[in-house]
Formats: C-alpha cells, sequence, structure tokens
C-alpha cells in the first residue's frame, strides 16, 4: 500500500536545502518533514561505503604481481562486504535490517561450514574442505542484504567485489570454480530468503499551480 502527501512550507524551511518556492501554508505540518528530510538523505550512505568495496578492489588489483596479492585483496574484501552491510542498518536506526542481517548471516554460515564437513571435498592445492567457497558465500551474503533492503543501485559496487572475491579464490588455487559458485549461490539466496527492502520515506518536490512543496510517500 501506497500513500502520498504534499505538504508547501515557508521559504526559510526550505532554504536550508537550496530549495525554494512561491507561496507558503501548513507551517505546521512542515516540522517532521524537515527532520525525515534529513535522515532520508543519508540513504545514500549505503553507495558511499559500498563504493568503498570497489576502492579496496582496485587498490589491491593494481599492485598485485602474484597470486598472494589478490588473495590478500580477496581476504580483505569478504570482510569488508558484511562489515558494511550490518554497519549500514547501524547507522539507519533499522533495526529490523539488523535482524534480518544476523538471519541471513548466521544461516549462510551454518550451510556453509555444514557443506564443508559434510562434503568434505579435497581443495586443488590439496586441502580439505573445499565446497563451498566461505570466502565467496560471506561477501554475496553482505552483497545481497544491501541489494535485497536498500536496493540494488547500492550494492553494485559490493557484488562487483564479491566476485572479485571467487576469482580470488580460484586464482589462488584454494578452491574449483563450482565451489565459488556454490558459496555465491548460498550467500545470496540466505540474504534474499531473509531480507524485506526497506520501508523508509521518500520525498521529492513537487509544484502544482503555482505552489511548491515537497512530496512524501511510504510503503508497507
Amino acid at each position: 500500500m501506497r500513500y502520498k502527501a504534499c505538504h508547501v512550507a515557508p521559504l526559510g524551511v526550505f532554504s536550508a536545502f537550496g530549495i525554494h518556492h512561491k507561496r507558503s501554508r501548513d507551517i505546521s505540518e512542515i516540522s517532521p518533514l524537515h527532520i525525515r528530510f534529513g535522515r532520508n538523505d543519508n540513504g545514500s550512505l549505503m553507495f558511499r561505503l559500498t563504493i568503498i568495496t570497489l576502492c579496496f578492489f582496485l587498490s589491491f588489483a593494481n599492485q598485485a604481481n602474484a597470486a598472494s596479492d589478490i588473495e590478500v585483496a580477496g581476504d580483505t574484501i569478504q570482510i569488508l562486504i558484511p562489515s558494511i552491510a550490518y554497519a549500514s542498518t547501524l547507522y539507519l536506526d533499522d533495526n529490523e535490517g539488523e535482524t534480518q542481517m544476523y538471519q541471513s548471516f548466521f544461516t549462510n554460515l551454518g550451510i556453509t561450514y555444514a557443506l564443508k564437513v559434510g562434503v568434505n571435498r579435497t581443495r586443488p592445492n590439496g586441502g580439505n574442505y573445499s565446497f563451498p567457497s566461505g570466502h565467496t558465500s560471506a561477501s554475496f551474503q553482505g552483497a545481497s542484504f544491501i541489494h535485497a533492503r536498500y536496493g540494488l543501485k547500492y550494492a553494485i559496487p559490493a557484488y562487483i567485489g564479491a566476485a572479485f572475491v571467487g576469482y580470488s579464490r580460484v586464482y589462488a588455487n584454494k578452491h574449483f570454480t563450482s565451489d565459488v559458485l556454490a558459496g555465491a549461490a548460498i550467500g545470496s539466496l540466505s540474504s534474499f530468503y531473509f531480507t524485506t527492502p526497506y520501508k523508509g520515506l521518500n520525498i521529492t518536490p513537487s509544484a502544482n499551480k503555482g505552489e511548491y512543496g515537497l512530496q512524501v510517500s511510504t510503503s508497507w
């Protein structure tokens, strides 16, 4: 269900955000919008945070001259992505999202390591517990959580980082490609199973017959 309302505020309120209008009315109704506008604008934090994933990837990849360099980059990014996902729920005071992050994270962890022990596939380098890739499942769990909760546009850098993590595991001779694909699937499904879209407010400018204001919409 989607509800919409339009309020027009005095010039001073909008001037704080660089928005101007010609007429004003319903001054008493603008205070909640003024506060919520600032909170809603912070939603872009997800993109600013997840872009760090890509920056880390580029930083390490540009310096990589051996498998160990790429492996270190992958090790770093696989911790960074879920950390960004979790930190986003805290920054936005998203208690429901925090709970869903816990559910998807620990479900992914449990399934991944249960399969590792149960299958006990030999790694390409001779080690044990190759299937599925834990690094890849953790990375895709974080990226998919951001996607499912806050939207694909915020998750694109995280997905790029997660794909690099999977590549790094194969490149470093730690996993087969099938291990990585299975890890990506498990991590993604764990997040999409538990996670629902964030129910925040959307605020956009509106104009009608010379009156200017904000259009506020929400859904649940």
